[in-house]
């Protein structure tokens, strides 16, 4: 890994070598968002010939303009600023050859954009881990993910409608072009994570084998199901989200811990509501998904020679003969080796 060049990314950044901070990453999972990829972030450093860095989604190589105006937290963190910053996260990968990072900011176009340029100029021979997840699922997790973090108030099927990130995140076939169009498919791995959950053994051992590693050292029995950390009833926010806006705002934050508990409590129950996540009914908007998204996937099956079967709520009341001519086409599934082509 000694010999990769230094890349100029352009944009506003100062650029630094930084030859005492280490080697660069050459190893990315790009996403999707909401399928698992702090899960396969945790497989793959279980190996002990690879170093993930425990900072979660730093993003650097996302234009910092475009940064700011999604996840301003992680802007203000400044790895954007210069090469050294963003270095230093792997000062301590120690003797691992393999190193990476996972950013699901590198797979968000429109929002995101230019990534795979900039990464390839960073690093022509690097790899790119794409993991995927059945798209009405992702889709529908990443509006409570939006509902819990970022202050989505709107009922979920008029969210989806109107705001076109949502589909564009889970059209993964428009979010590989250009990673495949910088470094070949040979260099890109696509897996879903319902194979990964399903048979972590298989695929793990065949990502393993992709990135010219095997499972020597590596404590399989750490390979468990991933934690569910979306909780079943989420805080909405009320009165259009305005009200916690300002809970939220700088200078409450500043006033906040000097408040009484009691009164903290009252003022964040008056500024959300709460939904069980099981009560909203998805009935409407998993069928204008499913219209949607099996035109998508079948772009994507195009791309990757493969089928999806594993995608139960896509395939929906169908989905056993999809599964027999995905089986006939190209005989991949659960526990298949990761596509790369």
């Amino acid at each position: 890994m000694s010999g990769f060049r230094i890349g100029t990314l352009g944009d506003d950044r100062e650029r630094s070598a930084a030859p005492d901070i280490g080697r660069k990453p050459g190893l990315f999972v790009i996403g999707a968002m909401k399928s698992g990829t702090n899960y396969l972030r945790k497989l793959l450093q279980l190996h002990p010939s690879i170093f993930m860095t425990e900072v979660r989604e730093p993003s650097y190589f996302v234009d910092p303009g475009e940064l700011k105006a999604i996840w301003p937290e992680m802007w203000a963190h400044g790895y954007w600023r210069e090469e050294r910053n963003y270095l230093q996260l792997f000062a301590s990968a120690g003797e691992a050859t393999v190193i990476g990072e996972a950013s699901t900011n590198y797979a968000k176009i429109p929002l995101v954009t230019g990534v795979a340029k900039r990464l390839h100029a960073f690093n022509p021979d690097a790899r790119q881990i794409y993991l995927l997840r059945d798209p009405i699922e992702r889709t529908m997790s990443h509006y409570w993910h939006m509902v819990r973090y970022h202050n989505e108030y709107r009922p979920i099927e008029t969210v989806i409608r109107r705001d076109p990130q949502y589909l564009a995140v889970s059209h993964y076939a428009m979010q590989l072009a250009p990673f495949h169009e910088h470094f070949g498919s040979d260099r890109v791995a696509v897996l879903t994570y319902e194979q990964l959950i399903s048979d972590p053994y298989t695929t793990m051992e065949s990502l393993y084998r992709w990135l010219g590693l095997d499972l020597a050292g590596v404590d399989v029995s750490k390979f468990r199901e991933p934690e569910n950390s979306t909780p079943e009833v989420f805080r909405m926010p009320a009165w259009n989200g305005i009200a916690r806006k300002l809970w939220q705002s700088p200078p409450v934050k500043v006033v906040k811990p000097y408040l009484p508990r009691v009164l903290q409590a009252s003022l964040r129950r008056a500024t959300n509501h709460y939904v069980p996540r099981q009560a909203v009914d998805n009935t409407g908007i998993t069928d204008f998904l499913r219209s949607i998204q099996r035109r998508q996937v079948d772009e994507l099956s195009g791309v990757l020679n493969r089928g999806f079967p594993e995608w139960t709520t896509l395939n929906g009341g169908d989905a056993a003969e999809r599964r027999r001519d995905a089986r006939a086409a190209e005989g991949a599934g659960p526990g298949a080796a990761p596509a790369t082509g």
